[in-house]
């Protein structure tokens, strides 16, 4: 049976949104990039009034790569997770990868954030998985469309078994680390869920504060 140690990525092992500090890393080395900073605040702004769903807003916020060659998004990418992610990230939660890694757990990062950079952390933390939102690539150029479902909520159930048989989960002794009761579905089919830098009062999931 395996034993699993799934770890969530924005607020979990990052200080940071992800999404955010990689768009605004972009900027500083191309501030021409701002023109499209009206598009993503009003996407932001449709999807706080319900207008859009999540969905549609990712997409209409990663139009700043639309039509660039896949080459160009993975060289910016890494040079983002060089660069700036690296030093964002929780040394706790770093030094918890690598004590579970270090017991023989199944390391599994998952997250909702683009899969085109969440994929790159699979080096950064020794990680056996990494699953993230999937976009689509048509002719070698990001798409800025989404391939399939938001990684959030279910859906990071949903795609966890598509690469694990229930089966074969050892569900009791298994980890899930999330800063969100969005990772609901996560937490509580796992034994060990824990909450990180969880602020809000009456927590269902232990704590963990990380720094």
């Amino acid at each position: 049976m395996k034993k699993l140690a799934l770890f969530d990525v924005d607020f979990t092992l990052t200080k940071k949104e992800t999404l955010i500090a990689f768009y605004a890393y972009l900027v500083k080395k191309k501030p021409a990039l701002l023109r499209h900073l009206p598009r993503a605040i009003g996407s932001g702004l449709l999807y706080q009034l319900g207008i859009n769903k999540e969905k549609r807003t990712k997409e209409l916020f990663l139009a700043f790569l639309k039509d660039l060659p896949m080459k160009t998004v993975d060289k910016l990418t890494d040079d983002f997770i060089e660069d700036e992610l690296k030093h964002f990230l929780y040394e706790d939660g770093i030094e918890k990868v690598k004590e579970l890694k270090e017991k023989g757990y199944t390391i599994v990062l998952t997250s909702a954030s683009p899969e085109f950079y969440i994929l790159k952390l699979k080096e950064v933390f020794d990680a056996d998985y990494v699953m993230g939102t999937r976009f689509l690539v048509k002719d070698g150029n990001f798409a800025s469309i989404m391939d399939g479902e938001n990684n959030k909520g279910a859906e990071k159930v949903r795609r966890l078994f598509e690469i694990f048989d229930k089966e074969t989960i050892d569900f009791e002794d298994s980890y899930m680390f999330s800063d969100s009761m969005s990772d609901e579905p996560l937490l509580a089919l796992m034994g060990k869920p824990y909450l990180i830098n969880y602020k809000k009062k009456n927590p269902k999931y232990p704590v963990l504060y990380w720094r």
